[in-house]
């Protein structure tokens, strides 16, 4: 027995303990062993196979859907390096990404830091060479729907937003940005998308929050009149996964909180994105949003929603202002289960990066949790269900090095072999 096998057991244990009352719930995932498993859990182990037996029967009446969000750092520091590269066929790292991807196997992925391109060229270059190819043995995937959102980032707002006295930097863009769509992200399904009914956000203002965080004694009252809240775009995507069933996909990819000056002006804008979903799908907040095609409101209630990506905040540890991710995690709204609970997704390759030279043990969070191997290892990636949504799985792809696909994460001075974030996915009972 693995110790992933032990994770998969300990997290089942900890699904009955919580609906069955059999043991009393224990965060910390850091002690598992075969001994430790054993004697804490064997009651709860006995009743967890004999429940397991008494469900095979059945199991086939049980439908998931996986769904999950991969910061698979596919962009290039030059426009239309990435799609030369999609178009190759070549790309050791893209390949990489492709198999972890495979092997994940999600009906439904976000991917943060996709270089955009019109018409979809580089997302079907990156399905036709790489994703629809085996990599090592994994079996291919197919993603028959698609979707590439514009984003803000390289677009150049015409101030001098750094205050440097330089114009039309990358930093005095609405996002960050070397050029034009430089970080954007795709949105892949097996489910159709309704493209009819979808909502973009690029363009609403940042002033147009009630009280917004905006440091109003650094932008002047020109640039507070145009800058845009989202550093890239916020998409409310549906997705149609049976008769009567849609799932809105909740897509964003907040700045990163640092790379600016005591103004806290990039923290200060994290928090606010953050902030804008989960003021989205609660009714009694969400009356002062508008869309790109100036449509009002958010959600209503009782929609099936599942917020998705890399949020640069950890709700204990890095740069991001105190809370920024608790707006989301804490919201009765979201799934607490996920948030915070036996659903959270976890990894036993963060609890070892941390013990590395690269990872951090003075950090306040659970390793285990971790999502991404930059400042010693942060959760910031997010796949996060509407409470109306059960889980019954999840996980992050962060192998540990005696893991045969350990190749596909490893992180060495020259970098990550795919990506400094991990693919994370959590498992939905068909409502």
């Amino acid at each position: 027995m693995n110790n992933y096998m032990l994770l998969i057991i300990n997290k089942k244990l900890h699904y009955f303990n919580n609906n069955y009352n059999i043991l009393e719930y224990t965060k910390s995932i850091e002690q598992y062993s075969i001994g430790s498993i054993i004697m804490k859990n064997i009651l709860a182990l006995t009743i967890f196979f004999l429940l397991f037996f008494c469900m095979v029967s059945s199991a086939e009446e049980i439908k998931t859907i996986r769904c999950a969000t991969f910061n698979a750092s596919m962009y290039r520091d030059l426009k239309g390096r990435l799609l030369e590269d999609l178009k190759n066929g070549n790309d050791k790292q893209i390949e990489n990404v492709a198999e972890i991807i495979q092997r994940v196997n999600p009906d439904i992925l976000l991917i943060n830091e996709f270089d955009y391109y019109e018409n979809n060229v580089a997302i079907d270059a990156f399905k036709r060479n790489y994703l629809e190819v085996s990599h090592n043995g994994s079996k291919a995937i197919h993603f028959n729907y698609i979707y590439h959102a514009q984003s803000n980032t390289g677009v150049d707002t015409g101030y001098d937003l750094n205050k440097n006295g330089i114009l039309h930097e990358a930093d005095d863009c609405f996002g960050f940005g070397q050029f034009e769509g430089q970080y954007a992200f795709a949105l892949f399904s097996k489910y159709p998308i309704d493209h009819n009914n979808m909502r973009t956000f690029r363009k609403f203002l940042w002033k147009d929050m009630p009280n917004a965080l905006i440091p109003y004694d650094y932008y002047t009252k020109e640039e507070v009149n145009i800058l845009r809240l989202s550093s890239k775009n916020h998409v409310d995507v549906p997705i149609r996964i049976d008769e009567g069933i849609v799932f809105h996909i909740l897509a964003s990819h907040p700045t990163p909180p640092t790379f600016d000056g005591p103004e806290d002006r990039n923290g200060k804008r994290n928090y606010d994105e953050i902030r804008f979903f989960a003021d989205y799908i609660d009714p009694n907040n969400n009356h002062y949003i508008y869309d790109d095609n100036g449509k009002k409101g958010g959600l209503t209630k009782d929609v099936f929603f599942i917020i998705m990506g890399d949020l640069n905040a950890d709700p204990f540890d890095g740069d991001s202002i105190k809370g920024a991710v608790n707006q989301l995690l804490d919201k009765p709204m979201i799934n607490q289960c996920v948030s915070y609970g036996s659903c959270t997704p976890s990894s036993l390759g963060g609890i070892e990066y941390s013990k590395s030279e690269y990872g951090s043990t003075a950090h306040k969070g659970n390793p285990a949790y971790d999502t991404a191997s930059f400042a010693g290892g942060l959760r910031v990636d997010y796949v996060l269900p509407s409470a109306n949504l059960t889980t019954i799985a999840s996980g992050i792809f962060w192998p540990t090095q005696d893991d045969p696909l350990y190749r596909l994460v490893e992180y060495t001075d020259n970098g990550p072999a795919s990506s400094d974030h991990h693919l994370v996915w959590i498992d939905i009972v068909m409502p």
